[in-house]
């Protein structure tokens, strides 16, 4: 039970750091870079699977990895980018607050009906994917938004 309610309080403290890093990249202009670099970051965190309490059945990768592309749908929905000054800027989203809440207690009420059912290690690398199949498909969609505005660009400056 202690891990249950740490890893939901871990989780809660992500959501919230990940609402001020946003917030804050808003008022910068976004690169190829700022949107790649995360998932990248993450993927260090494939490693847990070094450790034969981590690993999964494929089954349960393929679930993992399916409804975090389901869930990036409402992520990829809400993100757009705008042109100023011959730049390229996200626009923080009202909906991306509940958005992040939201899915954060669908992930809570899964763990919980999941955790009873798998060990600690096995949740940890299905929450694992899950992230990383919603961060990214969601990068992807936004690199490719934000390219298609970079051609924009490019053509109105030239």
């Amino acid at each position: 039970m202690f891990w249950i309610v740490a890893s939901t309080v871990v989780a809660f403290l992500m959501a919230l750091t990940m609402i001020f890093v946003r917030l804050k990249a808003s008022k910068k202009p976004a690169t190829v870079k700022t949107i790649i670099l995360p998932p990248l970051f993450m993927s260090t965190g494939a490693l847990m699977f070094l450790f034969p309490e981590f690993r999964l059945e494929w089954m349960q990768v393929l679930e993992a990895l399916s409804i975090g592309v389901i869930f990036s749908i409402f992520l990829i929905i809400t993100s757009r980018f705008e042109i100023r000054r011959n730049e390229i800027y996200l626009i923080p989203s009202k909906a991306f607050v509940f958005i992040l809440f939201g899915l954060l207690f669908v992930r809570i009420i899964l763990k919980l009906i999941i955790g009873s059912t798998i060990t600690l290690g096995e949740t940890s690398g299905m929450f694992f994917l899950l992230a990383f199949g919603m961060l990214g498909t969601w990068r992807i969609a936004m690199l490719y938004k934000y390219k298609r505005l970079e051609k924009q660009v490019k053509v109105s400056s030239s």
